[in-house]
């Protein structure tokens, strides 16, 4: 199915697009750096949040560009594409990546206390959030949200901790334990779990949703719960909110992803990240310019 839709895709689009294959990881954001530099106004991401992730960063590298991202869905979860509303008809599709409606969607910048910093587009997450990309990263016999919930279960598994954790949301500060945190721009990550239903990829704010100490029992039914897009509910130990910066400061190293991407490993110790929210920073196709 996602070969066939990537073929008409590319089909309707004929003469007007240049195909290039990335080969590794990376390649596709220095592919997107490229194409920006040679004048395309438009750079699609043929491919899952994977392929988004790194061309919207190799696009934001070159910022000032009037360079568009385009998304064509064809990847394992497509979570960004969900929260877009992207059809998957091929020719909705091509009208879409061919036309000039825009929107200036948010953007997030997270950044380690070393330096490394990182652009993502749908979400943010640590600890056990963060644990789920690091257990599925050498998978390849499972794909979308399937592929998740392994991942999920084998994270509950190994990495079942909830560090003691300094928290800022813009000028609220606390300390908490800290199972899991989803910092997010879209509505979905992991291939469909709904971990921010009342996001808008152009509001100008982070939804996040933070856990602290629950059950291992708790975590797995939270799990089903999450694909057909209900939050826990009146569970103390669960909190939502929104905000335009975050601190995250643990006891222990962090496991980090952004937009599926492992961001830092256990062997990197990470203690303390920001994120700051960066409004309208990138032009993306999409099926009309929002306000």
């Amino acid at each position: 199915m996602r070969g066939r839709l990537l073929r008409k895709v590319l089909a309707l689009l004929g003469k007007r697009t240049e195909y290039w294959v990335s080969k590794e990881p990376g390649h596709a954001e220095q592919l997107a750096r490229q194409a920006a530099d040679a004048g395309f106004s438009t750079v699609i991401a043929a491919g899952g949040d994977g392929t988004v992730h790194e061309i919207a960063n190799g696009l934001l590298e070159t910022a000032g560009n009037g360079v568009s991202l385009g998304v064509l869905p064809v990847g394992s979860g497509n979570d960004y594409a969900a929260s877009l509303e992207l059809p998957r008809d091929a020719d909705r599709l091509a009208d879409i990546l061919s036309g000039p409606a825009i929107r200036h969607v948010d953007v997030g910048l997270v950044q380690s206390e070393a330096g490394k910093r990182r652009w993502f587009v749908n979400t943010l997450g640590f600890c056990l959030s963060g644990a789920v990309v690091w257990e599925i990263r050498r998978v390849r016999w499972l794909r979308g949200l399937p592929l998740y919930a392994w991942g999920a279960l084998r994270a509950i598994v190994r990495h079942f901790r909830a560090p003691v954790t300094q928290l800022r949301f813009d000028e609220t500060a606390l300390t908490s334990s800290t199972l899991f945190l989803t910092v997010a721009l879209g509505k979905r990550e992991g291939g469909g779990f709904v971990v921010a239903p009342h996001a808008e990829l152009d509001d100008g704010w982070f939804d996040y949703l933070h856990g602290s100490r629950i059950s291992r029992l708790a975590a797995l039914w939270y799990m089903p719960a999450l694909a057909c897009g209900r939050l826990p509910r009146n569970d103390p130990a669960v909190k939502t909110g929104r905000c335009r910066s975050v601190e995250v400061k643990p006891e222990e190293p962090l496991i980090i992803h952004t937009d599926g991407e492992v961001f830092a490993g256990p062997a990197d110790a990470v203690r303390y990240v920001t994120a700051k929210i960066l409004p309208g920073a990138l032009m993306v196709k999409a099926l009309s310019a929002k306000t």
